[in-house]
């Protein structure tokens, strides 16, 4: 159904839907499951191989001679964007936000940052007191007076290009329903891509399952916007009709201080999936996620006999740079 949009083979898909037993049985129920967006097999897999199987070919197509990606110092995307950049034969600059207020020296430079680095990227660190937005916008303005044509792609490539990576996950979920019968879909919610490329492919297949962002960044009401808006583009770009706005569904009881920031909530989810089912969650994501939706249960929101799914987006790679905080 995505056949009419240029896309390149980066991943290893479908991802697995396993049952976190041990889990499941240590909180009581519901009955919960894993899709292992983990293992998407570029650069050490993650949930951006799927949005960067488009937004590549859109850059290629735009005849890019350099591909420009913002993200925080322990950026996911940044690692897999540099990845994908790589094996296409296009550079890539990658323009860090210090985020963390107070980042040991492992932070900076260890884990995503260390992989960036040996992917070939150039890395441009944008000063605290500057507007990252801002900042790269006239880093760009300089490279292409140069003559370099550039392509730009937003942080955690999340726009309604990169959306369509999600609008196939959720394909690949419905197909394999039949067997779990999911109750509801819980995942980490950040710069809005991977929630919007969902719900955009709820309205799309008509899918009646109820989606939760768990917030890693922005507070309730601006997450919401922020997904709402990049969804609604992901539908009139599949043709289909616009979500409601009362579809976005997050949770911001989870951030903690800030995004990045360590909380008590994602230390314990990361050391429970390890413990218990072998599993490595990130600090920065999926660790948050996780602890949401251990949250949720503990407030009893799930029926014993609910089927909940949660979706592994990646990120075991910055453990290394935040074994301070364990």
């Amino acid at each position: 159904m995505l056949e009419k949009f240029e896309r390149i083979k980066l991943g290893h898909f479908p991802t697995p839907i396993e049952h976190l037993k041990n889990i499941t049985k240590y909180l009581g129920g519901p009955n919960i499951f894993i899709k292992r967006d983990d293992c998407t097999g570029l650069a050490t897999g993650g949930n951006k191989t799927r949005k960067l199987e488009f937004l590549i070919p859109d850059a290629i197509k735009n005849k890019a001679e350099l591909v420009v990606t913002v993200g925080a110092v322990q950026s996911n995307h940044a690692r897999q964007t540099a990845a994908a950049c790589t094996l296409m034969g296009l550079k890539c600059l990658i323009i860090f936000e210090q985020r963390l207020k107070d980042a040991p020296e492992a932070y900076m430079k260890s884990g995503n940052v260390f992989l960036d680095k040996l992917f070939g990227a150039d890395i441009e660190v944008c000063p605290k007191n500057e507007d990252v937005t801002k900042y790269t916008e006239k880093l760009i303005k300089d490279i292409k007076s140069k003559g370099t044509n550039v392509y730009f792609i937003p942080g955690g490539g999340s726009n309604a290009i990169g959306a369509l990576g999600y609008v196939e996950c959720l394909n690949e979920i419905l197909k394999e329903n039949n067997k779990y019968n999911f109750t509801q879909i819980v995942h980490a919610t950040g710069s809005s891509g991977t929630q919007a490329g969902l719900l955009a492919g709820k309205k799309y297949f008509n899918s009646k399952i109820p989606i939760t962002g768990i917030c890693v960044r922005h507070k309730k009401n601006i997450q919401v916007d922020k997904v709402y808006d990049e969804a609604k583009k992901a539908c009139e770009k599949l043709q289909c009709k616009i979500l409601d706005k009362s579809d976005v569904i997050v949770d911001d009881e989870y951030i903690g201080s800030g995004y990045g920031e360590p909380t008590e909530g994602m230390v314990e989810a990361t050391k429970l999936l390890a413990k218990k089912e072998a599993i490595l969650l990130d600090p920065v994501y999926t660790g948050k996620g996780f602890a949401g939706l251990i949250g949720l249960i503990r407030k009893k929101k799930f029926s014993k006999n609910d089927n909940v799914l949660f979706i592994h987006t990646g990120g075991a790679v910055s453990l290394s740079a935040y074994e301070w905080a364990f």
